[in-house]
């Protein structure tokens, strides 16, 4: 079945919802295609706020700088000068959306501290805000008439004449392919956390919008820079938010001691989260961990501030190893959180490819550089998802309908029906993405080196042999999730070799990329982006693309 539209969402998180929402106010009909229910997606699971420069004693140059030092100078600063300027009344809408935002005794928007801010700008609802922003959204787009696919797989960008003119999705309840066409295509579909193992990330955010974009020819950027949380709950890799040290919390060692003192003392536990996560890892491996975690340490806090603005985490830690942190310090460790890197874009969600825009986590704007500050990433989807839908409203404005694409549609539905009769090889897509997600953190995690990634490399090359042979389980076509599983392992396999590629490529230390034969940062060689463009079977071609810098020059990061 054939069905068209003016613009297409990929993703149905805050940048996919944000963007429908924008291009439908725009005038466009706009529907979004999302492979779960809208409030199950990803952006739900952000816990601890959304910055801005509200308060009188704050400024959007100050949140600017925060930001540029936080990436550890590889953010383009004209785009981050766009994020912080425009903030403030992207927040102020959603409370007149109807988002609860929490409210100080003064009657005043409250905020909290978080870590490498100079001062506290993030607003919050309790530790749900993603959840409050994405229901409130959820609202918005049906007031508006956006036209939802929900439960739709999306597994090909349909291609006219070098522009996106759609896609073709797969239908999960009926297990029937339909070709989606419109004008432009706006992918937001979240990010790629399932590629590593442990990951705070839901097992949906499988870097399908990375995949689909670099094949259809968008270049990926920065995609070495992949952040490590540093508090996730030991066992399960579940967030314990950054809004619990915002609040005040400690993270101890075996010793009883704080010891970020030795890593930051100026910021302590609110340092930015590449130098955390490096300082619990260097404390684990010196000995002063306890069973691989450190302590992440509340009591001091009180019922009263856990149980109001911190009750899910207590909850969580409650309900998945038995630890009231009332009373217990939790057992945290740095578990993969978020990708810094996605398909390259301008400050309007623009890709290179005309018709085909991107938004939030899976694009590269670039405002988080090596290392995005936490409670920036809710504000990235709303700004740039709300700049991407205003920009393709008016693209498809002077843009005309397509009415190609049976074609790909029919080779799409071969595809499919390839896949489903292969015989079983012995491989599992459950065994393969574990062994893929083990192998991605242990060779391209916190610490890299040239040895370690050639050698996840050569694993990719392999992994992919095996899985050009691998087997669905499920040979039915009603909601046949082994099928969709399978689908998202080859995008998982496609975001792997892009990382891996582009760490390859950096030669020094920079946020998140910690390369342990160039410990140092190196401005002279590296202050410029990697860039990947798809070139079919052969390796992808690497380029550079240097750094916007408006008015922060580089200088030593210290917290």
């Amino acid at each position: 079945m054939t069905r068209d539209h003016d613009v297409l969402v990929l993703g149905a998180g805050l940048a996919g919802m944000r963007a429908a929402l924008e291009a439908a106010r725009g005038g466009a009909d706009v529907a979004i295609v999302t492979k779960v229910h809208p409030i199950r997606s990803h952006s739900s699971a952000a816990q601890g706020g959304i910055n801005a420069a509200i308060s009188e004693e704050d400024s959007w140059e100050s949140h600017a700088f925060d930001t540029v030092k936080g990436s550890d100078y590889l953010a383009d600063q004209d785009a981050v000068e766009i994020m912080a300027q425009e903030a403030p009344s992207d927040i102020i809408e959603f409370e007149h959306m109807g988002v609860i935002f929490y409210r100080g005794p003064d009657g005043k928007l409250g905020k909290r501290a978080f870590g490498g801010a100079s001062l506290a700008r993030t607003y919050f609802v309790g530790d749900i805000t993603g959840q409050a922003l994405l229901v409130t959204l959820y609202d918005q787009i049906l007031k508006a008439g956006v036209k939802v696919y929900e439960e739709w797989f999306a597994t090909e960008l349909f291609m006219e004449g070098g522009a996106c003119r759609g896609m073709v999705a797969l239908e999960m309840i009926t297990g029937e392919l339909h070709l989606l066409r419109s004008k432009a295509v706006i992918v937001a579909s979240g990010g790629l956390g399932r590629l590593y193992e442990p990951s705070t990330n839901a097992l949906i955010c499988t870097g399908d919008g990375y995949s689909l974009a670099y094949r259809a020819g968008a270049p990926l950027m920065d995609m070495e820079m992949v952040q490590y949380h540093p508090t996730t709950l030991a066992g399960s890799g579940f967030l314990m938010t950054e809004a619990a040290r915002g609040e005040g919390a400690y993270l101890l060692n075996s010793e009883g001691e704080r010891f970020m003192k030795r890593y930051a003392p100026n910021k302590m536990e609110l340092a930015a989260r590449d130098v955390t996560s490096r300082a619990e890892a260097t404390e684990i491996a010196e000995g002063r961990g306890i069973d691989g975690n450190v302590l992440l340490d509340l009591r001091h806090l009180g019922p009263d501030v856990i149980l109001k603005k911190l009750p899910q985490i207590h909850e969580m830690a409650l309900d998945y190893l038995g630890i009231d942190m009332i009373k217990d310090p939790v057992p945290v460790r740095p578990g993969m959180h978020y990708q810094m890197g996605g398909i390259k874009t301008d400050v309007d969600g623009a890709t290179s490819v005309p018709g085909l825009y991107a938004a939030g986590e899976v694009a590269c704007v670039s405002v988080h550089g090596g290392n995005r500050l936490g409670a920036n990433s809710l504000l990235d989807t709303i700004v740039f998802g709300r700049r991407s839908g205003k920009a393709s409203a008016e693209y498809v404005k002077r843009t005309a309908a397509s009415t190609g694409g049976e074609d790909l549609l029919a080779s799409e539905q071969a595809r499919l029906q390839e896949l489903l009769q292969r015989p079983y090889t012995g491989d599992t897509p459950a065994g393969l993405r574990l062994e893929l997600a083990v192998m991605m953190d242990k060779k391209v995690g916190l610490y890299r080196n040239e040895a370690g990634l050639r050698e996840a490399l050569a694993a990719i090359e392999g992994y992919k042999q095996r899985y050009a042979r691998i087997a669905v389980g499920d040979k039915g076509r009603v909601f046949n999730q082994a099928l969709e599983f399978v689908l998202e392992l080859g995008y998982l396999l496609d975001c792997g070799e892009a990382i891996i590629r582009a760490a390859l490529e950096r030669k020094e230390s920079r946020g998140a990329h910690t390369h342990t034969e160039h410990p140092d940062r190196n401005d002279a060689e590296w202050l410029k982006h990697v860039v990947l463009t798809h070139r079919g079977g052969r390796e992808p071609e690497v380029s550079h693309v240097p750094v916007t810098i408006t008015r922060w020059k580089p200088e030593v990061r210290t917290y």
